[in-house]
């Protein structure tokens, strides 16, 4: 029985120590999208997306598919540096499975006559062992 519960100790540790990896992971993508749009960058932020055509942005305006129709959306809403302003994630919760993660947050925009903000809810995937945003919902 000892062996057992220290078999069960050993698998639950390496877990939790995987999931902690995977969320700073997925905190660096965050963290580097920020970067990139505050760079004027959209097609660096664009990285932290799942390149598909199945790629799902819910936004004002329902729901769109793409990851290229997503990035044209961006250019088209944000045509430079200025309209895009300096951008802010919180991340409220980050809940990571073994291959799915779910994240809800707010973001803000800076920007000289104003600052938009709200709320999305992103789901992550790991995919060829690299972590995506394969549905964002933004409002």
């Amino acid at each position: 029985m000892k062996k057992f519960s220290l078999i069960f100790l050993i698998i639950v540790s390496i877990m939790a120590c995987n999931h902690d990896e995977d969320s700073l992971e997925i905190k660096k993508v965050m963290s580097l999208q920020e970067e990139a749009w505050n760079n004027g960058d959209i097609e660096q932020f664009m990285e932290g997306y799942w390149k598909s055509d199945s790629l799902m942005f819910i936004g004002k305006n329902g729901i769109k598919y793409g990851w290229q129709t997503t990035l044209d959306n961006y250019k088209v809403s944000y045509p430079d540096k200025t309209a895009m302003g300096k951008l802010n994630f919180e991340i409220i919760k980050l809940e990571v499975n073994s291959s799915s993660a779910y994240m809800l947050g707010k973001w803000k925009l800076l920007r000289k006559e104003d600052t938009p903000n709200g709320y999305f809810t992103l789901y992550w995937k790991k995919i060829e062992g690299k972590w995506v945003i394969t549905i964002d919902h933004t409002s």
